[in-house]
């Protein structure tokens, strides 16, 4: 699974290096400048495109309309992605406030939040009670939700969101929820990131 998800994740990132090459004026691209792009090994590219049938030409390389098409299917960007925000605090609110995901496909249908006063919030996302949470998942036939509710609440929300139909959850929340099998969590600790940041700044400085 770890494997699995480090590869889906280079081909987001080779993703967004194609449509810089693209803009850029390239019609064609070698796995070796593609490489150079992500930092990773020509190989890497050659290997991670094997395993969804990818292949290039090796005097032509790989065209990158075509490319990018393939893999929008792959990383399901050649339809909307429904996602619902739950928490509607700082950070929940910065989210819904993000314009880049609908260029990405990703439309945010609604937040939940216990004070409904937060529905005034000028994002355009409309902010409903967390008592409409399940139905209207179950409605909306939405999989994925992200969670950015505080950690003792956490639990309890994540439960009702896969209890609603959610399959997918970026958890913002400080804590490691208990999850089915059938559903998968990506867990985002913006302390522990900034954390193992600091020690490998203070770590190369005290080297010196």
């Amino acid at each position: 699974m770890v494997a699995k998800k480090n590869c889906i994740l280079r081909l987001s990132r080779y993703k967004n290096e194609l449509y810089r090459f693209k803009k850029l004026g390239f019609i064609k691209i070698f796995s070796e400048y593609l490489a150079d792009a992500v930092g990773v090994t020509s190989a890497q590219v050659r290997k991670d495109f094997s395993l969804f049938d990818i292949s290039g030409n090796k005097r032509g390389g790989y065209t990158i309309d075509a490319l990018i098409e393939k893999l929008n299917v792959i990383l399901g960007k050649n339809q909307i992605q429904k996602v619902v925000v739950v928490g509607a605090g700082n950070l929940g609110t910065a989210l819904l406030r993000y314009k880049n995901f609908a260029k990405q496909g990703i439309r945010i249908e609604a937040a939940f939040d216990l004070d409904p006063a937060k529905g005034s919030q000028k994002s355009g996302v409309p902010v409903r009670p967390m008592t409409e949470l399940e139905t209207f998942l179950r409605r909306n036939d939405i999989k994925i939700g992200i969670l950015c509710v505080p950690e003792v609440a956490a639990q309890s929300v994540f439960d009702a969101m896969v209890n609603g139909g959610i399959r997918g959850v970026l958890n913002f929340s400080p804590i490691q929820l208990k999850t089915p099998a059938d559903c998968i969590v990506t867990n985002v600790n913006l302390e522990v990131e900034l954390e193992n940041l600091i020690y490998f700044v203070t770590a190369g400085q005290s080297a010196k």
